[in-house]
């Protein structure tokens, strides 16, 4: 499969080529993992990569109605055990906190099949309007990197607007999802 083809495709509809045994999910993480790596140094979307965890689990058999579907969690409440947790958070990035165990979201989304290949930027503990923290810097909006993305799930919205996957996790306390909807016009 080639990018335009992937970038054409929503979640599900990966899912069933997937099923279909058209693609492979190992071959649709490299496509994600090749877009990320292309797009992410101008974004700064992806703080956190997850590769070698994310290529372990598409060479596994996957069930759920999105088995091998590539897809990016926040750094904020979707805690992945094991994996870096840092919720934007310059001291907890220092102490490299690590999250003791998948918080309940995650563990729905890997019951679904996902791939998840990394966490995206947040503001600190998601507490400003915009995706710029201390600790991993700005987050650029895909269409104009002089702009940002919006709000605290910014990180998410930039990577799913350019192509890196069809959906990443997001939260919302005060618009956090929609901004950066609206922002980058998904």
């Amino acid at each position: 499969m080639r990018f335009d083809e992937y970038r054409n495709h929503d979640g599900m509809a990966l899912a069933k080529l997937v099923a279909d045994g058209d693609v492979t999910a190992a071959e649709l993480l490299e496509l994600a993992i090749a877009r990320a790596e292309a797009v992410n140094p101008a974004l700064n979307g992806l703080i956190i990569p997850l590769y070698d965890q994310a290529r372990t689990r598409a060479a596994d058999a996957l069930e759920g109605p999105l088995a091998g579907v590539p897809m990016l969690t926040k750094d904020l409440f979707q805690e992945i055990g094991g994996a870096p947790n840092y919720q934007g958070n310059k001291a907890l990035k220092q102490a490299n906190h690590h999250a003791p165990a998948d918080s309940e979201l995650v563990r729905r989304w890997q019951a679904a099949g996902v791939v998840l290949f990394g966490r995206t930027n947040t503001p600190e503990f998601g507490a400003k309007g915009i995706t710029e923290p201390e600790s991993f810097g700005a987050t650029r909006h895909p269409w104009n990197t002089e702009h940002t993305p919006g709000r605290s799930s910014g990180g998410s919205a930039a990577l799913v607007a350019a192509g890196v996957v069809p959906f990443a996790g997001a939260n919302d306390c005060g618009g956090s999802l929609r901004i950066p909807a609206a922002c980058v016009g998904l």
